[in-house]
């Protein structure tokens, strides 16, 4: 069986290719995630005896933002790319390289080495999500099918994040020492991507892009300044989040003397909690159409659960706050990629590379906020409540956009 849209994507079985492009983007987050656990005891071995709380904090921000910041200036291009050739041999370049860099940087056992590496993993992660999800987009003939597709593909994501940090800390485990630590979570995660790839070039087949007069899916009506408001919401939500990761990584380590097993727990409830929303959100139950109308709700509350997180030294209340802000994390992001991938129109791979790259800028600023501001005098729990009142401001836009999505909402799909 097969599929022909936009004279774009042939795909035999469109199950099938969903499946290994979920498996594309699941090694990708789990490439990222594996580290995020024990980074700050890695950042301390590797800076030796005489570092202190602040260089490891500062370190540790930095290495996160290196990894974002390449996504957000690779991504565009990809993306454009992806237009110009198919999808298919940008996903190639993106998980091969992906997995090459993680094996051969697996064997060093120095910070400049682990600097290089995040710095080369994110530019060949950048042609994997966004091209994933143009990819989806060529291949959804309506918004409801649209939705359910992306929100499978963020989902993979979202479980790549969720088992990285996991499998990261059992390795460590198993295996120990500084060497150890380094080598074997990139080997794995590596292998992964290999493997991703060698999936795609036997499921994915894509001609160069021409896109024909007539599409399947109605020209789109939305205002571009919604569309460059929806980008903005993008960066402001990916900057909450990675001054959050950052800030419960550090805190839960300095702070509070958690075990980076209780700090994975953490990062595995804010996995499982965005899985379940994501799951609901565009789930049957849920028209696609009412998705916009959940924005500044979920603006609210993240701005709520990131102030009171450092308010409390209770475990349990901590991951009540986690999962609040994973809860909200997990609505906004799929939402947000929704309505800009149902604008996109036949260029879907710029218009997504666009998203990554403002959610990929957020990620980094936040990021190098997160450790930047964690042991700041003038005010406590700087990156914690700063960020807040940054998404608090964005529950505004939140309001009045839905009114601006609306003539979209009501084209039929």
């Amino acid at each position: 069986m097969t599929d022909q849209l936009s004279g774009a994507v042939i795909v035999p079985r469109k199950g099938r290719m969903l499946a290994v492009l979920m498996l594309a983007v699941f090694a990708i987050s789990a490439g990222f995630g594996v580290l995020l656990p024990q980074l700050p005891d890695l950042v301390g071995q590797l800076l030796g005896q005489g570092s202190t709380a602040v260089q490891v904090s500062r370190a540790t921000g930095l290495l996160t933002a290196l990894y974002m910041f390449a996504l957000f200036l690779c991504a565009p291009v990809w993306g454009k790319l992806s237009d110009r050739w198919g999808r298919r041999p940008v996903l190639l370049i993106g998980l091969g390289g992906f997995g090459a860099t993680m094996l051969g940087f697996a064997v060093f056992e120095t910070l400049p080495a682990l600097y290089a590496e995040r710095a080369f993993s994110g530019l060949f992660a950048a042609a994997v999500t966004p091209v994933a999800l143009a990819t989806v987009t060529d291949v959804s003939a309506t918004r409801a099918e649209l939705g359910r597709r992306l929100t499978f593909v963020s989902l993979a994501g979202v479980s790549g994040f969720l088992l990285g940090p996991v499998l990261g800390v059992a390795l460590i485990r198993q295996f120990g020492g500084s060497a150890g630590s380094l080598m074997v979570p990139l080997v794995a995660t590596g292998g992964l991507a290999l493997v991703a790839a060698l999936a795609v070039a036997m499921t994915v087949r894509t001609s160069p892009v021409a896109h024909p007069e007539k599409v399947r899916r109605p020209a789109r009506v939305t205002s571009p300044e919604a569309v460059r408001w929806l980008l903005v919401l993008g960066f402001v939500v990916s900057a909450g989040v990675a001054v959050f990761e950052v800030g419960l990584a550090l805190r839960g380590r300095q702070d509070l003397g958690l075990a980076p097993g209780q700090i994975a727990i953490m990062f595995t409830l804010c996995s499982g909690v965005m899985i379940v929303v994501q799951a609901v959100v565009f789930s049957p139950l849920v028209k696609p159409e009412f998705t916009r109308w959940l924005i500044a709700p979920a603006f609210a509350v993240m701005a709520a659960a990131l102030f009171a997180l450092p308010q409390t030294d209770d475990y349990r209340l901590m991951l009540v706050a986690v999962g609040a802000v994973a809860a909200s994390a997990g609505i906004l992001s799929p939402i947000l990629t929704y309505w800009i991938a149902s604008h996109a129109g036949p260029k879907s791979g710029a218009e997504l590379g666009r998203q990554t790259a403002a959610a990929s800028l957020g990620a980094t600023l936040g990021s190098v906020a997160g450790g930047m501001l964690y042991d700041v005098t003038w005010l406590p729990n700087a990156a914690f409540v700063l960020t807040a009142a940054v998404i608090a401001f964005a529950v505004w836009p939140g309001l009045w956009l839905p009114g601006r999505l609306a003539p979209r909402a009501s084209a039929k799909p």
